[in-house]
């Protein structure tokens, strides 16, 4: 459904917010309460009080693009309720916005060169 570079930085904003906002209004929640730069280019993505919507804010370099989920069943696995922000990798956040465990993905290590003998 998402299609993000590994370089893309995302962030989760792990306090939930009002969903009554809009992109103007979650872009000046990201530069007030959570100090980051939501013209930068960086995914930041918002939970609801009810785990089961996000949003999802991102300056694509002609515009604030805003995307909305809310879960027919279930909801999303977020991060403990907390102030501040959180880092995901892209993958991560494909599988938050799938409805998925994303505590469950991990970047494959990196291995070392071996000596050569």
């Amino acid at each position: 459904m998402i299609s993000l570079g590994p370089s893309v930085r995302v962030l989760v904003a792990t306090k939930p917010v009002d969903f009554r906002k809009g992109a103007d209004g979650l872009a000046a929640v990201a530069k007030e309460a959570l100090g980051q730069d939501p013209f930068s280019g960086t995914v930041i993505v918002f939970r609801a009080r009810r785990a089961d919507r996000i949003k999802i804010i991102v300056w694509d370099g002609t515009g604030l693009v805003m995307l909305w989920k809310a879960l027919d069943q279930g909801a999303f696995k977020w991060p403990p309720i907390s102030d501040g922000v959180m880092r995901l990798s892209s993958a991560q956040l494909s599988a938050l916005v799938e409805g998925l465990d994303w505590t469950r993905v991990y970047a494959p290590r990196r291995r070392r060169p071996s000596a050569v003998r």
